[in-house]
């Protein structure tokens, strides 16, 4: 196993009245079809003294390819890369999630010190530690509501997300966010761009941690 990095602690999410309104702001709920009031009425329903959870969009209500060009940094949006136009059937994978449009995700954490972990290393370890690793949605929710989470030399893959080939096997790569370099066929013009892209399921990269939490509810 590789040896771990030290964690670095990451900036804290808005409440989550705050976190509904920068949807609305976005236009979250009208990608997702639900009423602006009903998000903020969850949140402030959830609210609970605000805990730092993540409010949550059902992946079946609003897709990745859909929330990845809401994404900002350095003024430029974000983007999935063109090798992965089957981004949006990247589906849970040993996840269960609310049978609900909006959800909660608590006690998320970056997986700074599983850096240079291959997702098939990291996935048992997660699970060994309680721990559930996030959606590909989820973590563009993440970066939404803080965008600083998604930083040079500590990005994160979401392999709670993971596509089931037409076999039943799972397709071997898994998704990731990260920020662009503009080389290839990303563009010059998309350079510090936040970006979507994969990574092989048995492949290590020193810059990518693995998100998760430490569960999710209604």
């Amino acid at each position: 196993m590789p040896d771990t990095a030290s964690t670095v602690t990451v900036p804290p999410l808005p409440p989550l009245a705050i976190q509904a309104e920068r949807l609305v702001e976005l236009g979250v709920h009208e990608l997702a079809g639900i009423p602006a009031e009903e998000l903020r009425t969850f949140a402030e329903a959830a609210g609970r003294g605000d805990d730092g959870s993540l409010l949550a969009v059902h992946p079946d209500r609003v897709s990745a390819s859909a929330l990845a060009p809401l994404l900002r940094r350095d003024g430029k949006s974000g983007f999935v890369i063109t090798d992965m136009p089957d981004v949006d059937l990247f589906a849970p994978c040993t996840v269960e999630l609310p049978d609900a449009p909006l959800y909660l995700v608590a006690g998320l954490d970056r997986g700074d010190h599983m850096a240079n972990w291959s997702p098939e290393e990291a996935l048992p370890a997660l699970t060994k530690e309680n721990r559930t690793p996030l959606l590909l949605t989820e973590g563009i929710h993440w970066v939404l509501q803080q965008p600083t989470v998604l930083e040079r030399n500590r990005c994160f893959m979401t392999i709670g997300s993971r596509l089931r080939k037409a076999n039943g096997a799972l397709d071997a790569r898994t998704p990731a966010i990260w920020i662009s370099n503009g080389t290839g066929r990303d563009g010059r013009e998309r350079r510090n761009a936040p970006k979507v892209g994969w990574c092989w399921w048995g492949n290590r990269h020193t810059w990518l941690g693995f998100a998760s939490a430490t569960g999710r509810e209604h």
